[in-house]
């Protein structure tokens, strides 16, 4: 079932993202040749005006056709060539090639904002007091070999008790308690009781000392979260900030990502591909509808970001070359530009199919 809930959820982002070169395109008297639901083979297809809309079997996303965008001989001197993408001037194609990614963070503000509407987990931190309503001390992130991990905690547990070998309980208690708690029983197993989605289970787990210098630790990072609920207007204010919050860090965390690269410290097994995050959409149906949405406004800015890179095939590695062809006032030759786009579209393909070997292998 989450494989199923993951292709549409993918569908949904790619289709979102294609719309939004589309609609640009359209709006900028550029000719648009298909705007196509899947990838063929086709199951059928209609002509409304000038744009062939089509329907395809393989269910991953879309794809829209702008004319001259992979410019050609039509496209530059033919009959129709003052519509073609590559004639139009630069800030309507840069328009067009930016079109994509705003959309999809356009598109993670409004879920982010209807989960704030709905009730969003969030961290009472984040608001005044009596706006986060249920909270809890929740696991935000488990360290790798760590004994939470072997127990079985994962992010998103929410912890509501705790007991040590000797006795000593704690239960309605903060980030801070659940610290101390861990560090003075340090040498003896203690049992957790948490809850994941509807379901409540309980865990033992006996704390390190090698994960912190002289400390006792089960390696989790924790919050204070909850559930704030806000009224339309204000759903769409924190919406914005949160979204733009997100996509900042995000960006920062690509951007360590490719300089850990360039110096060799960088590990692919940090990177999640399709299979890891089919994973993580099961993960988070089972959380509920809520989490799915705001996961969905995670891998829409991500997608985003990831676009924005400028590398051949990607919106940003097109945008370059706009930028390009305006510092040296002519256009760069179509073939060199093909070229570089089929290069990087299949170095794209090797390094998917790469991450999700990676992904393949943390399943045994």
């Amino acid at each position: 079932m989450s494989i199923i809930i993951f292709i549409i959820l993918l569908a949904v982002l790619i289709l979102v993202h294609e719309f939004g070169h589309f609609i640009i395109a359209k709006l900028s008297g550029i000719r648009v040749d298909e705007f196509g639901l899947g990838f063929p083979p086709k199951i059928f297809s209609f002509k409304y005006g000038e744009t062939k809309y089509s329907l395809n079997l393989i269910p991953f996303g879309g794809f829209v056709k702008i004319f001259g965008e992979d410019p050609n001989e039509e496209s530059i001197r033919g009959k129709d060539s003052k519509r073609s993408f590559v004639k139009k001037s630069k800030w309507i194609q840069v328009a067009v090639l930016i079109a994509g990614v705003s959309f999809n963070v356009i598109f993670a503000w409004l879920l982010i904002s209807v989960g704030y509407m709905s009730g969003l987990p969030s961290s009472v931190g984040e608001f005044n007091a009596g706006v986060v309503r249920d909270a809890h001390v929740v696991v935000t992130s488990v360290q790798p070999n760590s004994p939470a991990l072997e127990s079985g905690l994962k992010s998103g547990d929410a912890l509501l008790f705790m007991e040590s070998q000797r006795g000593d309980v704690i239960q309605n208690f903060s980030v801070e308690d659940v610290q101390q708690f861990i560090g003075s029983h340090g040498d003896e197993e203690i049992t957790i009781l948490y809850k994941r989605g509807n379901d409540t289970a309980t865990i033992k787990v006996r704390p390190s000392y090698e994960l912190l210098p002289g400390k006792p630790a089960i390696g989790i990072a924790m919050d204070y979260i909850g559930f704030a609920k806000l009224p339309f207007f204000r759903a769409f204010y924190e919406g914005a900030k949160l979204t733009i919050g997100l996509t900042k860090a995000v960006a920062v965390g690509l951007g360590n990502f490719i300089f850990e690269a360039f110096t060799g410290r960088a590990e692919l097994s940090q990177v999640t591909g399709p299979v890891g995050i089919a994973g993580l959409v099961g993960d988070a149906t089972k959380l509920g509808i809520i989490y799915l949405l705001s996961f969905a406004a995670f891998i829409s800015i991500n997608l985003a970001v990831i676009n924005l890179m400028p590398f051949p095939a990607l919106d940003g590695g097109r945008i370059l070359f706009v930028l390009i062809e305006t510092v040296i006032r002519r256009p760069i030759p179509p073939k060199i530009a093909n070229a570089f786009n089929t290069v990087g579209f299949l170095l794209l393909i090797g390094l998917m199919l790469l991450v999700t070997y990676q992904d393949i292998l943390k399943l045994f």
